[in-house]
């Protein structure tokens, strides 16, 4: 039996970024050779094993045929005499297809290594058309590996596949678990961009496919174009090194322009209720975590206001902070604010702009936080008041806290002594 390490961990060791995890092929080995040697069986598809010795996983050499549509089509071959070389011919990326041996030499029958010189995303073989989260793997790599191009035969490939419907046959659990990588790598934009390339993004996510061509008003979107804006929020959300969840609110904060009607547009009134919704049920059919759920539905409804909180009042103010439940969980509100930020400063020239609100709404919303409740309630309870009355309280005393909040913001500084 010889072990390789296949994949993503050789891949970035050749481009001298910190090491993955690695995948490892054994060639020449049966599972009965595989378990004498103490190796742990795991997984139904495919013989895949635990080293006993460092916890990695091995899986036999292996080759595969289509026998059906989707990621679960394929019947797999393992057996002693399948090769090296075999192996790596049913994988997807010809940079993703370079082996390592114990000693250190590199086994790439595909020029892997060429490919990463010339920095392009290549398919191994015509076989790549088969297994459609691949699709979603290239895409989600262009937006890790900024500087490398797709070859524009795999591009076709991704056409093709589009065309005949692979990618309909995607679980929503694979193509969240992609996507949420894509999102989180350098350039999120670049993976909407070979999606929408292919086709594929009017398939999957028809919500955000829908929001190129849709225009804005100039005076507030110089780049004009719903879509184009939006891939510039995604790419400050990573320039900002945002989390999942504030990336994914980014994604859908404004779907509903989307379905502005024409006759309405550049303005979209009322989008907010229509992109909490659409991203409400997009988030359902992909099984979105409930932190992006509920971030994506208050930046989505909320961040119009958040934007204009220049203007507003003491009371208007504590009024935004309940409807934020940010009294409660102060955390999610400053996610709000990151998300916010991206959006103001995702637009054509002016990435570097300040976002006042980021700086001037935290001192308020601790001032509203800072109020002693309880001491208001149980006075309010020894005066005979009761449930709505000690709210009403409690609000007006936030409400009181924060415009002494106000007054003091905007306060002189005091003379320096001389």
């Amino acid at each position: 039996m010889d072990l390789y390490v296949v994949g993503g961990a050789v891949r970035d060791a050749l481009l001298g970024l910190p090491a993955a995890d690695r995948d490892w092929v054994a060639v020449g080995a049966t599972p009965e050779q595989m378990l004498a040697l103490g190796y742990r069986p795991v997984g139904k598809g495919f013989p895949v094993f635990i080293d006993p010795a460092s916890g990695e996983e091995v899986a036999l050499a292996r080759t595969e045929r289509k026998s059906g549509r989707g990621y679960h089509g394929f019947t797999f071959h393992t057996a002693p005499e399948v090769t090296l070389e075999q192996d790596l011919a049913r994988r997807d990326l010809t940079i993703n297809a370079i082996a390592q041996a114990a000693d250190g030499t590199l086994i790439d029958p595909y020029d892997g290594q060429g490919d990463l010189r010339r920095r392009l995303l290549r398919h191994v073989s015509a076989a790549f058309v088969e297994d459609p989260v691949r699709l979603l793997r290239v895409a989600r790599l262009a937006a890790r590996f900024t500087d490398f191009t797709l070859a524009p035969e795999t591009q076709a490939l991704l056409r093709a596949m589009v065309d005949a419907g692979e990618v309909d046959a995607l679980v929503s659990e694979r193509v969240w678990q992609e996507l949420a990588r894509g999102l989180m790598a350098r350039r999120p934009s670049r993976m909407f961009e070979v999606l929408r390339g292919c086709g594929a993004l009017a398939r999957l996510l028809p919500e955000v496919d829908r929001l190129w061509g849709v225009p804005q008003p100039p005076e507030h979107h110089p780049e004009i174009d719903t879509g184009v804006h939006l891939m510039l929020v995604l790419d400050m959300a990573a320039a900002l090194e945002a989390p999942l969840a504030v990336r994914w609110a980014c994604l859908c904060h404004d779907l509903g322009k989307g379905t502005t009607p024409a006759a309405e547009l550049p303005r979209h009134r009322g989008h907010e209720g229509r992109s909490a919704r659409l991203a409400a049920a997009l988030a359902e059919r992909l099984r979105v975590p409930n932190e992006c759920r509920e971030l994506a539905d208050v930046v989505a409804r909320e961040h119009g206001h958040v934007h204009g909180s220049g203007a507003l009042g003491a009371a208007a103010l504590v009024r935004l902070f309940e409807r934020c439940d940010a009294l409660r969980r102060p955390e999610r509100y400053t996610a709000l604010l990151q998300a916010c930020e991206c959006d103001a400063r995702g637009r054509a020239g002016l990435a570097d702009r300040p976002y006042e609100p980021a700086l001037r709404l935290p001192p308020l919303l601790a001032a509203a936080r800072g109020i002693d409740t309880g001491a208001i309630a149980a006075a309010a309870v020894a005066a005979g008041a009761k449930g709505p009355q000690i709210g009403h309280l409690v609000h007006e005393a936030r409400v009181r806290a924060v415009e002494a909040a106000l007054l003091t913001a905007s306060a002189p500084a005091a003379s320096s002594p001389r």
